[in-house]
């Protein structure tokens, strides 16, 4: 293998017509100011891409060009380098050959680490060429502490022991860095960050302790413990939270944060009482992700254009509605971040409060001093506000409050649990506020779910089950159509679940004057009937099979889909 030095990199890059030889002269005075090595300077001055970099050292070594994004990996084979000695040499195990192990490195040229991984993994090697971002992804993904939290877990057992636990020593001991109980609940929390989590389950049962993590809204589990150890983990939890660790009987809600892997993650925790002890749940917020606009979410541009306008209003009501998890706050928190200017005062009344946005007031519900959403509505109105954000609708005397505001000269959003926008306004109507009060404020009503994406890296062509056939068939979707049916086979990057992210499915019903009418009225036929001819063709369900024909979703999902929104 040539030194790095010999291996002329620029004039290969011009060969193949990546840059220029005015690029190249550009980052080579550069590269003599600041020592770095010539790839990483044209990747910066985006004079070419990681790929094009990797691919060109590629053919010079010469040695394969591997794209990790769709390289299915062998998570016991890469172990066999430790975690730190991958991310110190950026190098990982990719494969077999026989007496010789394929090792993906994104600096091929580096000799030492080179030799350091050869005599690490006691084997001889070959090289692979990989990108340092992707290597650098699937270390963080690959490396999970699943071995280590269960065998933190067993050390807290044993140290525990079969007695009591005196939460009086476990207290004054928990600040310790070696404590069992700390290690692993650090572990815990790093795992579920490597993976993207949105939740952390811990429950107690019978005979053992279960800890699950939601992931694109699906729970999977990580480890299973002796049960003993959980009264010990939910103190460590409660005192981080500020809870009262004497009160067993009762939930309790709280909030922390954590620092994890270089993120700020902002942590709900919500505790109740279980047969076998106190069960916990964990909502992780994580702040780097920062606020996503309207234009991220992935509404129709049809949709989108109609909402911007919607929202630009001075007055009126707008609600989302959907079930727990289907990103009914994050839409709403994406549409005031695009009206959050120094003109509007905005006011949110939430609980809790999940994001914060600079320049708004924020207000944290609080039953258990009789701060109330009714309570804090009302006071919110002596604060002259132009935009408010009442987190849910939990009651009449609520709705009316926020309503009659919005008849006032105040945009208001909220949120609803609805199965779908038409069904909203009835709900309202249900809950005691008077039809012509429902009518006259409600501006649009937006019904939105979440649909798990296939897998990029390991999703293929799909043929329907006889049973998926069957659903298609009464859904109108023609064999014709069935050539982009997608779903992932699982592989390192999705844990093995085929899926991997998710994307938002919307629809959205505008109150127009013939709509605003048959709501006055105490007519549910005529309102639905002109409600499904504004929504034909852009409903949640047809949102969702124009997902599924293109292979972004799987016909699962989109079945899913369909038993939340039909009758």
């Amino acid at each position: 293998m040539a030194r790095s030095e010999k291996i002329r990199l620029g004039d290969l890059m011009i060969l193949q017509k990546f840059i220029s030889q005015e690029q190249l002269q550009f980052a080579l005075d550069q590269q003599k100011r600041n020592g770095r090595k010539l790839g990483r300077v044209l990747i910066d001055n985006a004079f070419v891409t990681e790929e094009q970099v990797a691919e060109t050292l590629a053919k010079q070594i010469p040695a394969p060009y591997i794209n990790l994004k769709y390289y299915n990996l062998n998570p016991e084979l890469m172990r066999l380098l430790p975690e730190s000695q991958a991310r110190r040499f950026r190098a990982i195990v990719l494969e077999v050959r026989g007496d010789v192990l394929l090792v993906g490195m994104s600096d091929p040229t580096d000799l030492f680490a080179f030799d350091a991984v050869s005599r690490i993994v006691k084997r001889d090697i070959d090289i692979a060429v990989v990108t340092e971002s992707q290597l650098t992804e699937v270390i963080n993904r690959a490396y999970r502490r699943t071995d280590e939290i269960s065998g933190l877990a067993r050390e807290l057992s044993e140290d525990l022991g079969d007695a009591y636990i005196d939460f009086g020593k476990l207290t004054d001991n928990v600040g310790t860095e070696e404590a069992p109980v700390v290690k692993l609940l650090q572990s815990v929390f790093d795992d579920a960050t490597q993976i993207r989590a949105s939740d952390i389950h811990i429950e107690p049962q019978e005979k053992k302790l279960i800890i699950r993590f939601r992931i694109d809204g699906v729970l999977h589990l990580q480890t299973e413990a002796d049960s003993k150890i959980a009264p010990a983990l939910v103190l460590r939890l409660k005192l981080m939270s500020g809870l009262d660790i004497s009160e067993k009987r009762l939930p309790q809600d709280g909030r922390f944060h954590v620092r994890v892997r270089e993120q700020n993650v902002d942590v709900r925790i919500a505790t109740c009482p279980t047969h076998y002890g106190e069960a916990v749940v964990m909502r992780l917020l994580r702040q780097e992700h920062g606020m996503v606009t309207l234009e991220q979410l992935g509404m129709p541009t049809d949709m989108l254009v109609r909402f911007r306008e919607i929202i630009h209003r001075n007055s009126g009501m707008v609600l989302v509605t959907g079930p727990t998890g289907s990103g009914k706050t994050t839409t709403l928190y994406a549409a005031l971040a695009e009206i959050n200017t120094i003109e509007q005062k905005i006011i949110t009344v939430e609980d809790p409060i999940e994001y914060r946005l600079v320049g708004i007031n924020q207000v944290q519900v609080n039953e258990k001093i009789d701060l109330t959403f009714s309570r804090v509505l009302r006071s919110v109105l002596r604060q002259d506000p132009d935009v408010i954000l009442v987190g849910e609708m939990r009651d009449a005397e609520t709705a009316q409050i926020g309503l009659r505001a919005a008849m006032t000269g105040h945009l208001v959003f909220s949120t609803l649990h609805t199965r779908d926008a038409a069904s909203t306004l009835f709900r309202l109507v249900d809950m005691g506020t008077p039809r012509f009060m429902v009518a006259s404020s409600v501006q649009a009503v937006i019904a939105q779910r979440l649909l798990r994406r296939v897998c990029e890296s390991c999703g293929e062509s799909y043929l329907p089950t006889t049973q998926e056939i069957r659903w298609l068939e009464v859904e109108n979707v023609l064999p014709t159509q069935w050539g982009g049916l997608k779903h992932g086979r699982g592989c390192s990057h999705c844990n093995g679940t085929g899926y991997r992210g998710r994307v938002g499915v919307y629809e959205m019903l505008e109150m127009n004057q013939a709509i605003t009418k048959a709501a006055a009225h105490d007519s549910v036929t005529d309102f639905m009937r002109i409600a499904h001819q504004q929504l034909h063709g852009k409903t949640l369900l047809s949102r969702a099979l124009a997902q599924m024909v293109q292979g972004f979703t799987t016909v699962a999902e989109v079945m899913r889909i369909s038993n939340q929104v039909e009758d």
